[in-house]
């Protein structure tokens, strides 16, 4: 008994460790939902704000200047096929720059197709030097621990080192995010021959925050991690109970007794930002049960 509750004990810091400091995803239109998350969300967390097409860089503009208000760290997306041209990505970055002091973005290429302009990577957008002007110092590029579901594996390596050696060259610190994952397999498989790359570059492992199964089905299924729509199933979940819920407890749990080389994690919140939020206050406080015979763990609340 003693040593499954030492066991137990060590878990539970490791799930900790990993999820301090971690960053969350939120659309543009949840702007009205920052004060409700503000209520779980420490000072200075860095909350990313994704660039679905249907919205404009306005609106994009008006969330990262409402997290800023709020005491958090905004990181918005800059998704190069959404770009209807230079000026538009111009006129981006130096209205979040000046209106909300961003110094940080995740920079994708997206999934427009055709592309609305001239950019059809990310790289395209990285190489025209205005994150240098307007003070940018840090870029997180996009990582896809189960592929890409339309560019193979060897280009996207190709892809992400000319990205790294781009950044490096300007004087701006790179990071990757992943793609969000149900299955720890894939990750610790695809870190492995990232790190035969790059030793030490900061890896924020992307998980699904707390929602219902069927919203989480629907998006593995748009971004093509078919292996995590599986591992969702299979961890305790059946096709017939679609309307319940479902968190990221048996990943992350996973995760955390494989000790993952990655910095941290970073939650994809699919509309419900105070609920994720909620989600990991707790978790960082340790307000969570873990048991032997369970695939993850219990959030309290």
């Amino acid at each position: 008994m003693a040593l499954l509750q030492a066991t137990i004990s060590n878990e539970r810091d490791a799930i900790m460790a990993l999820v301090a400091g971690a960053s969350l995803e939120m659309s543009p239109r949840e702007r009205d939902a920052i004060d409700a998350a503000a209520e779980y969300l420490l000072p200075g967390t860095e909350v990313f704000v994704s660039a679905p097409p249907a919205v404009s860089h306005h609106d994009i503009v008006s969330a990262a200047v409402a997290l800023r208000r709020r005491g958090f760290e905004p990181v918005p997306h800059v998704a190069a096929r959404s770009l209807v041209g230079f000026t538009q990505l111009n006129d981006l970055l130096a209205r979040v720059a000046g209106e909300a002091g961003v110094r940080r973005a995740l920079v994708i290429g997206g999934d427009l197709d055709p592309p609305s302009g001239p950019f059809h990577a990310s790289f395209d957008v990285l190489s025209l030097g205005l994150f240098e002007k307007y003070g940018f110092c840090r870029i997180g590029l996009a990582g896809y621990p189960e592929g890409h579901p339309r560019i193979a594996q060897p280009a996207l390596d190709l892809a992400l080192a000319a990205k790294l050696a781009l950044l490096r060259q300007a004087g701006i610190e790179a990071h990757v995010v992943t793609q969000f994952v149900f299955d720890a397999a894939p990750v610790l498989d695809w870190l492995q021959a990232l790190r035969g790359r790059e030793k030490l570059l900061p890896v924020r492992i992307g998980l699904a925050g707390p929602a219902g199964i069927a919203t989480l089905a629907r998006y593995a299924v748009r971004c093509g991690i078919g292996h995590s729509i599986s591992a969702l199933v299979r961890h305790g979940t059946s096709i017939a109970r679609l309307v319940t819920e479902a968190g990221p407890e048996p990943v992350l749990r996973e995760l955390a007794v494989a000790n993952v080389r990655a910095s941290g994690i970073h939650l994809f919140s699919f509309g419900g930002l105070p609920r994720t939020a909620r989600w990991l206050r707790a978790v960082t406080d340790g307000d969570f049960r873990i048991a032997e015979d369970e695939p993850g763990f219990a959030v309290a609340g």
